[in-house]
């Protein structure tokens, strides 16, 4: 594959030169840049195309928060702290991870690793092979759940519960169902309701307008009564 370009904005120079070799530990990686200070930083990203932003959170000039704020093309971003309560903020801008200072090798590696999967997820085009996988981002990071973990998914209002079969609690993520089922393969998801679409490979039976789904029963709406019929072919 072709290496991810990548930067990294911090403005502890030691930090910086161990993300220089870090990075130069992954082939997968080639790091264009390195900055100091956010505002140059932020000047580079506007002006060039990055795959990955390594950027920390608090530095003098501008956050790293505020700093992808400001960029109207993000690229996948990781940031880097010395905190563990980082801000909350960082839930909009949807990053892939979060590293904690003093950064741990094998830690970094497997942000790497997730990037790169989240890279060829995002560019997977019409003619590979169908997606196994689903990206959300829930409790302040990028989570990929496999496909064939979920049984059915629940609305909650502006948030989405992704139950699977391998976790003992729902996946929370703030979005909303319609979008959530648009990033799902048509042939193994269905809605049934407002409020559930389901793994239709996981359904025991369906009875009475109701999906016995895993532990739970689920409603049929009228308006995806039609579920029935097709299911039952």
């Amino acid at each position: 594959m072709t290496p991810l370009r990548c930067i990294a904005i911090d403005d502890e120079p030691l930090a910086l030169e161990l993300m220089k070799k870090y990075i130069g530990m992954y082939p997968q990686l080639q790091l264009v840049r390195t900055f100091e200070d956010a505002v140059s930083g932020a000047e580079f990203l506007k002006l060039n195309m990055v795959d990955i932003l390594f950027v920390d959170i608090n530095m003098p000039d501008i956050s790293g928060i505020d700093l992808v704020r400001s960029l109207d093309q993000k690229p996948i971003i990781i940031f880097t702290t010395a905190y563990k309560n980082f801000a909350f903020e960082g839930f909009e801008l949807e990053a892939l991870d979060y590293l904690l200072k003093p950064i741990d090798a094998a830690r970094f590696g497997k942000a790497v690793e997730k990037a790169v999967e989240f890279h060829q997820y995002k560019n997977a085009s019409a003619n590979q092979p169908q997606q196994d996988s689903l990206y959300v981002y829930s409790e302040y990071r990028m989570v990929k759940i496999n496909l064939n973990e979920i049984e059915y998914l629940e609305s909650m209002e502006d948030y989405v519960k992704i139950h699977t079969n391998t976790s003992p609690k729902p996946i929370l993520t703030l979005m909303p169902l319609k979008k959530a089922l648009e990033k799902l393969p048509a042939n193994r998801f269905q809605r049934i309701h407002r409020s559930y679409v389901v793994a239709v490979n996981k359904i025991k039976s369906i009875q009475n307008r109701k999906v016995q789904i895993g532990g739970a029963e689920l409603p049929i709406s009228d308006s995806y009564s039609s579920f029935v019929k097709e299911w039952k072919k």
